[in-house]
């Protein structure tokens, strides 16, 4: 899987849509630039993307639920504008964990 020192995941807490509870999830991601970048196969679907599309307040830790809490705003990159950028997060991912499929999200730490 993983071919990197990097841990392997990430845990994103979101705010619920329709509850407005968090919801926390572990995912792949890599890390670029001084942000991180996750990958979303249901695009926007998912119902992680779907929430920070409604909100995009998140935080996350980086590789245990007992790292130190970072707060931050997240973003889906557009395929256009950021085609720079999404190209060079999908080799990343595909670098780090052979897959790279579907859309970009890019969290920002405030």
């Amino acid at each position: 899987m993983s071919t990197t020192s990097e841990p392997p995941y990430l845990y994103l807490t979101t705010t619920g849509r329709n509850t407005g509870k968090p919801h926390e999830i572990e995912i792949w991601f890599v890390a670029y630039e001084s942000n991180y970048y996750l990958t979303s196969g249901g695009k926007d679907h998912s119902d992680w993307v779907r929430n920070l599309l409604a909100d995009p307040a998140i935080s996350l830790r980086v590789g245990s639920r007992a790292a130190p809490a970072i707060n931050g705003r997240a973003r889906v990159l557009d395929n256009g504008t950021d085609a720079a950028l999404v190209k060079a997060v999908q080799a990343l991912m595909r670098h780090k964990y052979n897959w790279s499929d579907g859309f970009i999200v890019e969290l920002r730490p405030a």
